[in-house]
């Protein structure tokens, strides 16, 4: 009976909760910000970095809109650009040298179609990482 007791004790979880938005939770279905090392630049020459975002344990993750926002100070000279198509791009010529600490914040929201939403429910509609932007 021991061994029975946790599924006995899910039934009423899953039945009184909606299936679908607990599996997406244990699948853990949410936005995720790819960690990565910014690329070091140099004052006077030319910067380009992106990052990317994606939808974890997703397969439509492209059927969301993407909204960032960027906090903390860029060195004078570079300038960040949104694509709502999943990426974050940093270019610009750097007049400044220094270590910018960067923090990029992301939210989604599904595509809605004249039957509702297109795809199925997220365990998070967003995340947020920081980043270190190093100029020599």
């Amino acid at each position: 009976m021991k061994r029975y007791l946790p599924i006995i004790l899910l039934i009423p979880f899953f039945s009184l909760s909606g299936c679908d938005d607990v599996l997406d939770c244990i699948i853990n279905v949410r936005p995720e910000l790819h960690a990565k090392t910014l690329a070091i630049g140099f004052v006077d020459e030319y910067y380009s970095e992106t990052i990317t975002a994606e939808i974890k344990n997703e397969v439509n993750d492209n059927d969301y809109d993407y909204y960032f926002d960027v906090t903390g100070k860029l060195p004078r000279g570079v300038e960040v650009f949104y694509n709502r198509r999943r990426e974050v791009v940093f270019k610009g010529v750097p007049t400044e040298s220094g270590r910018f600490t960067i923090d990029v914040y992301l939210e989604v929201t599904p595509h809605y179609n004249e039957f509702g939403r297109d795809n199925g429910p997220l365990c998070s509609d967003n995340t947020s990482k920081s980043y270190t932007l190093a100029i020599k």
